[in-house]
């Protein structure tokens, strides 16, 4: 089974290269944020037509995540526990049967939270709060579990390649870092990591000051495996030339397999 996150920014401009890219890489499931678009106006038909079940939650203009799968969806919940009062769509959990088991995945957009500090700084932190609590508490339930998304979060100075100039943003100050540690210490394991150490392994690279183009990116898309998910992982990956595409993201997916048959 293969598992892919990526922050299309903007489903509607991006068809073409999501079509494209689910032909060559041939996920099972595709976590997508930054959808940029409500659910009625979600593109499901081309999707549908490469065999893909659809789930949406969608916002006007902003934020927006869907989740594509090729196994139908036994169960769809929309919206992260712990505050009823936030309207944001940013997270969407869904579990499908396998012949060894239900895996549960969510598709996640963690705020931004810039500038920091500031009221969007203190979203954020409440945010990865509440999910620390969700976690804590699926774990429980002892089955593969994939947190996969655009977490917003550089986690150590190796996963950005000018980590100086990243010291005062919100991706990288240590109130984000160590609640992103807490979260994996929980027991997740972050798939890209456990294939490589590597150095230059980025997910991002800002339209500006010609970022793609001096390969100076950071890494913020992860996907977090719980105990039962990373015994089963046997590769993990970026998709870094899809950055090179026509009218690309400023993110590329990333993708990990795990030893699950459909």
């Amino acid at each position: 089974m293969r598992i892919a996150t990526w922050n299309v920014n903007s489903i509607r401009q991006r068809l073409d290269s999501l079509q494209a890219w689910l032909k060559e890489r041939a996920p099972d499931i595709v976590c997508l944020q930054e959808i940029k678009c409500q659910d009625d106006a979600f593109p499901r038909e081309p999707l549908e037509a490469l065999g893909y079940n659809v789930a949406v939650h969608g916002q006007k203009t902003f934020n927006g995540v869907a989740l594509l799968s090729k196994l139908p969806f036994d169960e769809v919940a929309p919206g992260l526990i712990g505050d009823e009062a936030d309207v944001q769509a940013r997270f969407l959990e869904a579990l499908v049967s396998t012949k060894a088991g239900v895996v549960r995945v969510v598709s996640l957009y963690l705020p931004n939270g810039n500038p920091a500090p500031g009221d969007k700084y203190d979203y954020k932190l409440r945010w990865m709060d509440r999910l620390h609590a969700f976690a804590a508490d699926r774990l429980k339930l002892e089955e593969p579990l994939v947190l996969a998304g655009d977490y917003n979060v550089i986690p150590q100075p190796v996963d950005a390649k000018r980590p100086e100039v990243w010291v005062n943003d919100a991706l990288f100050l240590p109130q984000t870092r160590e609640r992103f540690r807490a979260l994996t210490n929980l027991g997740f394991t972050d798939a890209i990591r456990a294939v490589t150490d590597d150095s230059g392994v980025y997910s991002f690279w800002d339209y500006q000051a010609g970022a793609w183009q001096k390969n100076e990116g950071i890494r913020i898309d992860h996907l977090l495996l719980s105990p039962q998910a990373a015994d089963k992982l046997t590769d993990a990956g970026i998709d870094k030339h899809v950055r090179s595409w026509d009218k690309p993201s400023d993110h590329v997916p990333v993708w990990a397999d795990l030893n699950i048959e459909r």
